[in-house]
């Protein structure tokens, strides 16, 4: 999966293509609002599609950020080289 930064603007205009292009080349759009990341844009596959798994998936995450297992916006972006 292929990863882009995206500002809101960008976003906001362009909705139905990114979406479109989402799909056939598997991307992912990080949404900043000056320079922060604000939300993640992703496809879903026919393995993520279901409401079952949805909800496995967030209780996963809840999980993990209430245990700790989170990651920092400075580590990431120094990870990325943003910073």
């Amino acid at each position: 999966m292929t990863t882009k930064f995206i500002g809101v603007r960008e976003f906001r205009q362009s909705l139905s293509t990114l979406y479109k292009k989402a799909q056939k080349n598997d991307t992912r759009y990080i949404i900043l609002n000056k320079n922060t990341p604000v939300f993640e844009v992703r496809p879903l596959n026919n393995k993520d599609a279901t409401l079952e798994q949805l909800l496995a998936t967030s209780t996963e995450a809840r999980a993990d950020a209430k245990a700790g297992r989170v990651y920092k916006l400075e580590n990431i972006e120094k990870e990325l080289g943003i910073t």
